[in-house]
């Protein structure tokens, strides 16, 4: 037989017994031994530390070490190496003492034969071998029982944990087994959400020994709540009385909660399903029926479960039945969505349009397992199609026929706009009349911006005598056809007052009381404000009435002030045309040479700004007064200017007119 070589360290500080070991160690018959000697611990462990050897001989008795406390101290620093120790006492004792350290064997000196050192060292290098496989096979155990996606535990029936996995830790939410084992000592009471759920458990062990699938609502260590599966066995003692309980532990939370999606998912579908007005169906890859909803078994005449099972063959005419299941075959065979609009004729009933839509149904392997179909009655629709397509081309004719007469309003609306403009002063006249050669005394401008085709807005000036000049403005509520007809009616009006038009007050009541008699056959009359004066240059006075229009401004260049004008009668001046016998009365004012009066519409102010902020009166007065020193048509021109500047560019959202009188400045 071969003989095994082995490397043995003896530590021992006897020459004579490591001279002796060497010699048994030499004369061994199954296994050939190099052995190394090393006089005291310190040494002993110096040579582990540069070299590999199969076993070590320790005596237990080595100066510099501390007797059987020495082998934890070796093994923690060869832990894969035997150790044998050698003693001179032959006790038991010691040598128990010697095993429970870490030993795999104890000598007696005294006793110790070449056969019996190569025997124990033998046993030792092959039981220390077993206790290395035994090791790892408990790592290995260990490392799968931790590493487990399962929690594993094993509980008393009165409900304390004796031993739990990492996975049960971790599902249950503690960071290790101990702390879940050392805060969980009352099952029943702390971890069931329902306080019957273990009394339940206990109930199910006691009657069947296993248990498989014990679904449970839990509470891990935070307080949240999840779900739990357990499958568990007793373990019962010789006399039939339950030791422990030990089982697995799986967190379920996500599939209830996918399950409890899936009912709602499907309690929503069929309630939608069954209140839809619509017929839905569905059928298998042989065209059978496997569902109808309620308003489809309505419409066929019979219950769900004289449909299931059926093909149309068993409800529709033949020669229909065989459309329908042309159709079913396209999709089935296709895969692609089929829509029509068909023919339909329920059993005893009249033919009605339905639309169809039928669409493939597939299987969890992704193969066509059937179809579904969904059609309504759209007769009433058709019908409503069809009305509504006469309709449009009625009214694409009234179309064209109101084109042809908006083109006809268009160029009346157009003459009128000229007519209108052609009503406006198309020249001033000059004081004195007589006086070719000389300047006027009085210079007049204007400005008229109406925001429609035509406007409300109106003014004249009339030479009244050599001396006397009369302005007329008014503003007719609108800028329409009809105020543009009530305007024209004033104009006419106006011209028949000539034998009053040097009295102001007195103009406005004639005119006031000839406007109503006009308008109150309308029903509806318009706001019509007025304003008339009479300046005479001679004089140097002005006379003028208003009725319910904004004030002119009396711009007196020499004292630099710009003011309106005010009513010097106190009496209020309602607007023309409302009241019948309504008086107005005149009001004057001294007028001086280079003076200018400033007579306008309220459109002119009536301006919004970009934040909807209107143009003011009293801005308006600030823009004349910085320009008080310009000539009329100039100031008009750059007071407009600065107003569409305000607005942002949207500019006059009513008619505009402005009218100026000017005083020649004095030649002396």
């Amino acid at each position: 037989m071969s003989q095994e070589r082995l490397k043995v360290l003896l530590i021992e500080h006897d020459p004579a017994f490591a001279r002796a070991m060497g010699e048994m160690l030499g004369q061994g018959r199954e296994l050939a031994a190099e052995m190394r000697s090393a006089p005291g611990l310190e040494d002993g462990l110096s040579a582990l530390a540069r070299d590999k050897f199969d076993v070590v001989v320790l005596d237990v008795c080595v100066p510099d070490g501390a007797g059987l406390a020495n082998v934890p101290l070796l093994k923690s620093k060869a832990p894969r190496l035997p150790i044998i120790v050698a003693g001179d006492a032959d006790d038991e004792t010691v040598a128990l003492e010697a095993v429970q350290a870490g030993a795999q064997d104890y000598l007696v000196k005294s006793q110790l034969t070449p056969g019996w050192l190569e025997r124990s060292i033998r046993y030792a290098i092959e039981r220390h071998r077993m206790d290395l496989a035994l090791l790892a096979a408990e790592e290995k155990y260990h490392s799968v029982f931790d590493h487990l996606v399962e929690g594993i535990f094993r509980t008393t029936p009165e409900g304390r944990y004796l031993m739990a996995n990492s996975a049960l830790a971790r599902i249950y939410g503690y960071a290790t087994p101990d702390e879940l084992i050392q805060s969980l000592t009352d099952i029943g009471r702390r971890l069931y959400v329902e306080e019957s759920r273990r009394a339940d458990f206990i109930r199910l062990m006691q009657e069947h020994d296993t248990l498989t699938g014990f679904e449970s609502q839990i509470y891990r260590k935070d307080g949240t709540v999840i779900w739990i599966s357990e499958n568990c066995r007793a373990i019962r003692d010789s006399a039939g009385q339950i030791l422990y309980y030990e089982g697995t532990v799986e967190d379920i939370t996500q599939r209830r909660q996918a399950e409890e999606n899936l009912r709602h998912s499907e309690a929503l579908y069929h309630s939608l399903v069954e209140t839809l007005p619509q017929n839905i169906f569905r059928k298998d890859i042989h065209e059978r029926f496997t569902f109808a909803n309620q308003q489809f078994c309505k419409v066929l005449g019979h219950k769900l479960e004289e449909i299931i099972g059926k093909t149309d063959f068993d409800f529709y005419p033949r020669e229909l039945a065989e459309k329908y299941q042309r159709d079913d075959r396209r999709v089935l065979e296709t895969g692609h969505a089929y829509e029509t609009v068909e023919e339909n004729q329920p059993p005893g009933g009249e033919k009605i349009y339905v639309q169809v839509v039928k669409t493939p149904l597939y299987g969890a392997d992704g193969q066509i397992i059937g179809l579904q179909g969904i059609f309504w009655d759209i007769t009433q629709q058709r019908l409503a199609d069809e009305k509504i397509r006469r309709v449009s081309a009625l009214m694409a004719q009234s179309r064209r026929e109101l084109r042809a007469k908006n083109q006809v309003m268009e160029e009346s609306l157009k003459m009128a706009r000229e007519i209108q403009l052609a009503m406006l002063p198309q020249q001033y006249p000059a004081f004195p009349r007589s006086g070719l050669e000389s300047p006027s005394a009085f210079h007049f401008s204007h400005r008229y911006l109406p925001t429609g085709t035509v406007g409300g807005d109106f003014f004249t000036i009339s030479a009244l005598s050599e001396t006397e000049a009369g302005v007329f403005i008014c503003d007719v509520a609108g800028h329409g056809v009809r105020s543009a007809l009530v305007t024209a009616m004033i104009r006419a009006l106006v011209e028949e007052l000539k034998p009053v038009a040097t009295h102001p007050g007195e103009f406005l009541t004639k005119l006031n009381s000839d406007l109503h008699a006009i308008l109150k056959h309308t029903g509806s009359p318009l706001l019509t404000t007025a304003f008339y004066m009479v300046s005479d240059w001679k004089s140097g006075v002005m006379r003028y009435a208003n009725a319910g229009h904004p004030r002119p401004l009396h711009v007196r260049r020499s004292q630099n002030r710009v003011e309106p004008l005010a009513n010097t009668t106190g009496k209020s001046q309602p607007a023309l045309g409302l009241f019948d016998g309504a008086t107005y009365l005149s009001s004057e004012t001294p007028l001086s040479s280079n003076d200018l009066v400033m007579l306008f519409t309220d459109g002119l102010y009536e301006v919004q700004g970009p934040q909807e902020e209107l143009y003011s009166q009293a801005q308006l007065v600030s823009g004349v007064q910085r320009r008080l020193h310009l000539p009329a048509g100039q100031l008009f021109d750059e007071l407009l200017a600065e107003i569409r500047d305000f607005s942002a560019g949207c500019g006059f959202s009513d008619d505009v007119c402005l009218v100026g009188l000017e005083v020649a400045p004095s030649q002396s």
